[in-house]
């Protein structure tokens, strides 16, 4: 049965049983469920606010992001940099190619279990999760327009998407070190 629990200024739905012993409170299921919900929106990749990413805004927002030199096992790169929730959800989509050492590289806020899949990107890539000292975690190879999750082993503050092979190619994987990252703007406390 569904019901209200009233307390002062507050009134919350409940759900009762026969059973006097714990009863379910829609608060609590929200609470449990939130977290879940919240990552399967930054898997998904798309947030309520944001438009529909399309070919021409992938490559409008490809010129205009930010460019950094990176150093990967004594190889140098060029990375764009994707540090905002809008670049970091478009990413590499709809890319049909990437010249030669170059990739992008995603900033997030705070070092976290992050989670990256392949909608609308046509490129095979391989995936490095870094850590928040600038060491390689983990590497992940990812087939084009795949919705698979590949996931951090370990809190990652940032992930370079490279043509698929290139760490291989340059002896790097976990524990190599990633000279050139840009220092990361850490969210105020609430």
């Amino acid at each position: 049965m569904f019901g209200s629990q009233s307390r002062p200024g507050l009134a919350s739905p409940v759900f009762f049983c026969r059973n006097p012993a714990p009863v379910l409170n829609l608060t609590i299921i929200l609470r449990l469920a939130l977290p879940v919900l919240l990552a399967w929106g930054s898997l998904s990749g798309v947030h309520a606010h944001e438009p529909p990413v399309t070919k021409q805004s992938a490559h409008a927002q490809s010129a205009e992001l930010p460019r950094v030199p990176l150093e990967i096992a004594d190889r140098r790169i060029t990375a764009e940099v994707a540090a905002d929730d809008s670049s970091r959800a478009r990413g590499l989509m709809f890319r049909e190619r990437l010249p030669a050492d170059h990739g992008m590289l995603f900033v997030f806020p705070e070092a976290s279990q992050q989670c990256f899949w392949m909608k609308n990107t046509p490129l095979p890539l391989s995936l490095a999760f870094i850590d928040d000292q600038g060491r390689i975690i983990s590497l992940a190879d990812m087939e084009p327009h795949s919705l698979q999750p590949h996931c951090a082993i370990a809190p990652a503050l940032y992930a370079l998407e490279m043509e698929q092979g290139w760490f291989a190619r340059h002896g790097a994987g976990p524990g190599t070190p990633v000279h050139g990252l840009p220092r990361v703007q850490r969210r105020a406390a609430k």
